[in-house]
């Protein structure tokens, strides 16, 4: 396999539609990143979306799970509804992990994707050490792509990778550097299992690092869902013939949709939450608080627990919040075995039509 710097010294990533699908999704990013900034509480975003960016990732993956299955697990007390709603939330931990440690040194190293992937799976094998690994068509089994199979290969790759994902001197556009590092980092396949939810993690980690969004919440799992044929057949593409402008185009044109149907799906939470501020207000003046509203859209559900958490309040006070909220048809309550689920319905069909 060819290291990055040679890479990016042998081809040509400005080709007259690469730059033209750049600009468009610089535009959209931008704006995603400006109307991002408009909500007055922006882990409302972090906390809904990575959940939702979690299930569609884990999709690719044929690890499916339903909306209901994720909101009847409690990911505080490890329960959960399912094993494929467990590895949803064990990616959703794995994405705020990594997003932290971005936040905190500004760097994505080796170290950090060895505990995104640990968290991702369960385990930590670490890199391949045993060869044997092969990527195959799912229909016909016939293999398509070996990875490299030596450990010290492997190594060596992810090290050259790490130094390019950190050097601030690359003169690369970071989008071109995200679409390059994405391919190299699949192509390496450095682990027994995760690659691709460890790969999607990184993207949008690389996006922050470089300040081109301050929080993760462009998620292309959905788009590559929307299009995995196309994806994967880039991907090899690459591999076969250097089919370099074509993967970049797309994945650039990712950026720009997913962007684009991100402030969609954050003007809606906006409008929604306005409407529900409005009620409350209106028709229950005593317990509306801007944190009480935080809660329920912090992710499509909540519980007394998170409420008393929250509001610093009695559990007495929490049930009693929760109830009224349901009197007004603002939450829909769900008894499931001892614990009772509130479900912000209106959020809830948001984003299920999103997942569509």
């Amino acid at each position: 396999m060819e290291l990055l710097h040679e890479i990016t010294k042998n081809y040509n990533f400005e080709t007259r539609e690469i730059l033209k699908r750049l600009i468009d999704a610089h535009k959209a990013l931008a704006e995603l990143k400006w109307v991002a900034n408009t909500l007055p509480n922006k882990t409302i975003l972090t906390n809904t979306l990575s959940l939702q960016e979690a299930k569609d990732s884990s999709a690719i993956e044929n690890i499916v799970t339903t909306q209901d299955e994720l909101y009847k697990s409690n990911v505080v007390s490890k329960q959960f509804a399912s094993m494929a709603a467990k590895e949803v939330y064990s990616y959703a931990e794995a994405l705020k992990l990594g997003y932290e440690s971005v936040k905190k040194t500004g760097i994505i190293t080796n170290n950090d994707i060895l505990e995104i992937q640990g968290l991702i799976e369960q385990n930590n094998a670490g890199f391949r050490k045993l060869p044997g690994t092969e990527l195959k068509n799912d229909k016909t089994g016939e293999t398509v792509y070996t990875p490299p199979q030596n450990y010290n290969e492997i190594v060596s790759l992810m090290s050259d990778l790490e130094t390019y994902i950190n050097d601030n001197k690359n003169w690369m556009d970071p989008l071109i550097n995200m679409a390059i590092m994405h391919h190299q980092f699949e192509s390496i396949h450095p682990f027994y299992d995760g690659n691709g939810r460890t790969g999607r993690i990184l993207n949008v980690l690389y996006i922050v690092k470089e300040g081109l969004l301050e929080t993760p919440i462009l998620y292309l799992s959905r788009y590559i869902n929307q299009h995995k044929s196309e994806y994967y057949k880039l991907l090899q593409s690459v591999r076969d013939e250097n089919g370099w402008e074509r993967w970049i185009e797309f994945m650039l044109h990712a950026i720009e949709q997913t962007a684009k149907d991100t402030i969609t799906i954050i003007e809606n939470i906006k409008t929604t939450m306005l409407s529900h501020k409005q009620a409350i207000r209106s028709k229950l003046p005593k317990i509306y608080s801007q944190d009480l509203l935080n809660n329920i859209f912090r992710h499509p559900y909540t519980k007394i627990e998170f409420i008393t958490r929250d509001l610093w309040c009695t559990r007495k006070t929490a049930t009693k919040y929760l109830e009224a909220l349901v009197g007004i048809g603002i939450l829909v309550k769900y008894k499931v075995g001892r614990d009772s689920y509130y479900i912000n319905k209106d959020l809830f069909e948001l984003l299920q039509n999103v997942s569509k």
